[in-house]
């Protein structure tokens, strides 16, 4: 049995049935879990104003537990980077507590990584994963037993055919960060934001045309980020609508592009984002990824 803190560092709790049904099913997987006492504060669209935020993470912090889970993502956290109690954050981790969360999370996680060098996860929210009207996804399920029991070492996948490395690459020894592509992008030029060189660099959003997906790894491109790394690898893009005028413009067609103007790979297919089945990954870990036609795999060993 893992001890499990679940707090609120960004929007609000809106569904309280939703967040009520994902405690249950944790608990039924045989997890102690603890609920901070702001987990459903509502401020404005935020889980409670600044403050009390801040000091929810300072709680979860000082929790002692196995894991750390945010409840949902949204918008929260990138304005209070500046107050964020990262030395308490890295000797929780040292201690043993895993943070691990998406979307949102990634300006936390990044923001550590900066400032500290620890390591955090991308991974399941309470609400998104736990608490929908489907059964948790039983991959994530098993992606987050290998974490709390210490026993996840990488993850393999199946590239699209389309997407296949020619030839096989071997990259060792990488750092792997990244995360939501909308939330990365707003930390450039801030202290927030890792200078990594020779990385591993992961990405993943929702609701977001691929056009605007573009203009952001424009962005990427053009600031050199891109240039400074081993490898880009794309986890899932969901939710977001082509219309008629794009005229054949898709998702696709910015893999392209980015193939013609990096000289790195481009490894799609990752099962990370705002999707059901999803792995962990570890942020701020040195990684290997091996590219063997259509197989990927990504080890980081025991950690």
């Amino acid at each position: 049995m893992s001890h499990i803190y679940i707090y609120s560092p960004s929007s609000a709790v809106r569904d309280k049935a939703v967040f009520r049904l994902g405690i249950k099913r944790l608990r039924a997987l045989g997890h102690e879990v603890e609920i901070d006492a702001d987990a459903l504060a509502s401020h404005q669209r935020f889980a409670g104003d600044d403050a009390s935020r801040l000091a929810a993470i300072s709680r979860a912090a000082a929790s002692g537990a196995d894991l750390a889970m945010i409840s949902r993502g949204g918008y929260g956290l990138t304005r209070i980077l500046a107050d964020l109690p990262y030395a308490a954050l890295a000797k929780a981790i040292e201690a043993g507590t895993q943070f691990v969360g998406l979307s949102d999370f990634t300006a936390l996680q990044l923001g550590l990584m900066a400032k500290t060098g620890a390591i955090t996860w991308q991974g399941p929210c309470l609400l998104d994963d736990f608490g929908t009207e489907a059964e948790p996804d039983e991959i994530m399920q098993a992606c987050l037993d290998d974490l709390l029991l210490a026993q996840g070492e990488g993850v393999g996948w199946r590239l699209p055919r389309a997407q296949a490395m020619q030839p096989d690459h071997e990259i060792h020894g990488a750092k792997l960060w990244g995360g939501n592509l909308s939330v990365l992008v707003s930390l450039l030029g801030t202290p927030y934001f890792p200078k990594v060189r020779g990385g591993v660099l992961f990405l993943e959003d929702v609701g977001e045309h691929p056009y605007r997906l573009e203009r952001m790894l424009t962005q990427l491109l053009h600031s050199g980020v891109l240039g400074q790394q081993k490898a880009l690898v794309l986890g899932q893009f969901s939710n977001y609508k082509l219309v008629p005028h794009d005229k054949g413009f898709k998702l696709d067609t910015v893999v392209q592009w980015l193939h013609t103007q990096v000289s790195i790979p481009v490894v799609t297919g990752l099962p990370m984002g705002h999707v059901p089945t999803k792995v962990l990954l570890p942020v701020g870990a040195k990684v290997d990824l091996v590219l063997q036609g259509q197989e990927a795999l990504m080890a980081w060993g025991h950690l």
